[in-house]
């Protein structure tokens, strides 16, 4: 039986003139349709709407925990087989003669900046100082909460959420539109990498729908993301002397505050975006990537050394050793004390942050396939999985040990557990220049 031949053309219907010259007005105006209603529900009726969601919030944990917990272990393995096997390690993403289009530097900038952003900035701390408290070895009675034994512990399930699982959910969907737009010729579009399982119907409705859930997924990630940034902006501007204006009674951002920090993000976003990523999301990358570094050599000079070293090598270690297990495993509330508390907590941290990264895929993965080409599979897979969970390995090790030995050695007393997890980071400032 002959084989069939690749699909190497998939016409979209796109406008050629007007506000959406280029794009698709199916997707387009259908995804802003939906996000709009969402939108509208959520500020005209917002009891009804975050009762709705946090019942079918509950509905999903309860139900497909399970699902996302196997579902993200099979991402790893697959992209880890992509790029050790040789046959396909060694596929080039483009034509013979492609060459990558950045630099290393640049491309592993851009890779963390969209994949992470703003994020790191809030659990660097935040996780860390939350896991010595509290994580599934406390819960197992293995270690003791805020005490010296459960410090690998705290560093072992912080590494497992920010490590090579997130960065399977990116890599799986940047590497299915990279191979498939660079050398197949297809749209660098969703829809492009399920090519293989619906063929030529992705020119029409079919297509559509699965781009326009795409944008849905992609803009409720970055939602969710935007959120932890404009309270830890609002915070800051509170802390450099802005005003009490920025905060309400309960210490939170206030309305004008959340306005002043949406503005300035979004304002900073839109002009990266229009500069194109050549000019503008490359050079704001490098510069993300720089203040990066200056901090970290903040907190290595005036924070815990030696602990944040220590923290990161032994963290490590435990994670990589422990992997194979924690992937795989399920807690599932059974009716006693230990049991529910674990099925709890797994849906609190690890369900809820592989929901997140797979919601954020969609988003990543078309800017990880948009600087990747002329790249191997095998150094596409390598670089976009292990190089941004390192760096994420050293801002926990470095900036959250910090913050979890001031809290051991009682230096900071209880002040950076009682923050709020955008404020914590400051809070940790203010013990550091004030103790030194």
């Amino acid at each position: 039986m002959a084989r069939k031949p690749a699909l190497m053309n998939l016409p979209i219907e796109t406008s050629d003139t007007g506000f959406y010259s280029g794009f698709s007005k199916d997707v387009t105006i259908s995804a802003k349709i939906l996000v709009s209603a969402l939108i509208i529900w959520a500020v005209v009726f917002p009891e009804n709407a975050s009762n709705v969601l946090s019942a079918l919030n509950s509905f999903l944990l309860s139900n497909f925990a399970s699902w996302y917990i196997f579902v993200v272990a099979f991402y790893v393995v697959v992209c880890l087989l992509f790029a050790l096997v040789p046959s396909s390690g060694k596929l080039l993403l483009g034509r013979p003669g492609d060459t990558p289009e950045f630099s290393n530097f640049s491309w592993f900038s851009m890779m963390f900046g969209a994949g992470i952003g703003i994020g790191m900035l809030t659990f660097a701390t935040a996780e860390p100082i939350y896991h010595f408290g509290n994580n599934p070895d406390v819960i197992r009675g293995l270690s003791t909460g805020y005490e010296a034994d459960n410090v690998r512990a705290a560093y072992r399930w912080s590494f497992l959420h920010w490590g090579v699982s997130a960065w399977a959910c990116y890599a799986l969907v940047g590497l299915a539109l990279a191979y498939f737009s660079y050398r197949r010729n297809l749209p660098l579009t969703i829809r492009s990498g399920l090519a293989p399982l619906f063929g030529k119907s992705l020119s029409g409705p079919v297509g559509s729908i699965i781009d326009i859930v795409a944008v849905v997924a992609t803009v409720l990630g970055v939602a969710q993301t935007l959120g932890f940034g404009v309270q830890q902006f609002v915070a800051g501007l509170h802390r450099v002397g802005i005003g009490d204006w920025v905060l309400n009674a309960e210490g939170t951002a206030s309305t004008a505050g959340i306005i002043l920090a949406l503005l300035v993000i979004m304002g900073a976003s839109t002009l990266s975006a229009l500069s194109g990523v050549g000019k503008g999301i490359k050079w704001l990358s490098n510069i993300n990537m720089g203040l990066s570094f200056f901090i970290l050599f903040f907190f290595l000079v005036f924070g815990s050394t030696f602990f944040g070293l220590q923290a990161l090598i032994v963290g490590m270690f435990d994670y990589f050793v422990t992997l194979p297990k924690t992937l795989f495993t399920v807690w599932k509330a059974d009716g006693s004390e230990t049991g529910d508390a674990l099925s709890a907590w797994q849906g609190a941290w690890s369900v809820f942050y592989w929901a997140w990264w797979i919601a954020f895929a969609p988003f990543v993965g078309v800017f990880l396939a948009r600087i990747s080409k002329g790249r191997t599979i095998r150094e596409y897979v390598l670089g976009a999985m292990l190089i941004p969970a390192t760096m994420c390995f050293i801002w926990f090790a470095i900036v959250g040990g910090t913050a979890v030995d001031l809290t051991l050695d009682g230096t900071a007393g209880d002040s950076i557990i009682t923050a709020g997890s955008q404020a914590q980071l400051f809070v940790m400032l203010d013990v550091i220049l004030s103790s030194s």
